[in-house]
């Protein structure tokens, strides 16, 4: 296999660790979906649901049977041998970016329905400036989703290995090979440079937005509840 012809050399030991890897992956993602499946139903059994709870419930549900179908249809991608190629076994991007994607939507959505239930919704009064501001709270969540798919690219293409240098790509601001491949198109999912160099740009859009955003909530009269969130957005933004 072409597994074989690449790692020859590989120990039973450095075999099994990636094994295992793997392995608690899975069983990780497995005990996931039980810890959904099985409260749902005893809750759901109990009458403890109301009917737009219920909705959110199997949704999730959903969503989490989605995602393990979408790991295994990743996983199987790097399974399968390419004809004349000799490259590194590896998954498809476009793949794992779904599986990504997808885990990002579930833990988001999990994290929501939860803090709906435990925390009662706040009644503000329904401003001009209270309005720009969820806008751009929502325009900020899309560009830190797309920064977030960017680096599954990234990942897939490993094209972290291409430039090790910030702010210059190399000796340049702008590489040589952005556009080598053809259609233009291609090169924004298939060329690692271009790969690489959307996720910098994508990456400092996000923290440059998050910054503005906790700017402009300064400005607004806002809970303590929400202006803590808005500056603990802006800590784990730097932090990234």
């Amino acid at each position: 296999t072409v597994f074989g012809s690449l790692n020859h050399d590989m120990t039973l030991t450095e075999f099994k660790f990636i094994w295992y890897m793997e392995y608690s992956h899975r069983m990780w993602g497995r005990v996931v979906g039980l810890a959904y499946i099985l409260p749902a139903a005893y809750f759901w059994r109990k009458g403890c649901l109301s009917r737009p709870m219920k909705g959110c419930v199997l949704g999730l549900c959903g969503l989490v049977c989605f995602q393990g179908l979408l790991g295994w249809y990743m996983v199987k991608s790097g399974l399968e041998e390419k004809p004349d190629s000799y490259d590194i076994p590896r998954v498809s991007q476009y793949r794992l970016a779904a599986h990504l994607g997808s885990a990002l939507v579930l833990y988001s959505a999990s994290l929501w329905t939860g803090l709906s239930v435990l925390l009662p919704r706040h009644k503000l009064p329904e401003t001009h400036q209270l309005l720009r501001l969820r806008q751009f709270a929502h325009g900020t969540t899309a560009l830190i989703f797309l920064t977030a798919l960017s680096g599954a690219f990234v990942a897939g293409l490993d094209a972290g290995l291409v430039y090790n240098s910030f702010p210059k790509m190399g000796e340049r601001w702008i590489p040589d090979d952005l556009l080598a491949f053809s259609p233009v198109l291609r090169n924004i999912f298939e060329n690692p440079t271009t790969v690489q160099f959307d996720h910098r740009i994508l990456g400092i859009a996000s923290v440059t937005a998050v910054t503005a955003l906790y700017l402009f909530s300064r400005k607004i009269p806002l809970p303590r509840r929400t202006r803590m969130a808005v500056t603990s957005l802006l800590a784990v933004a730097c932090m990234q």
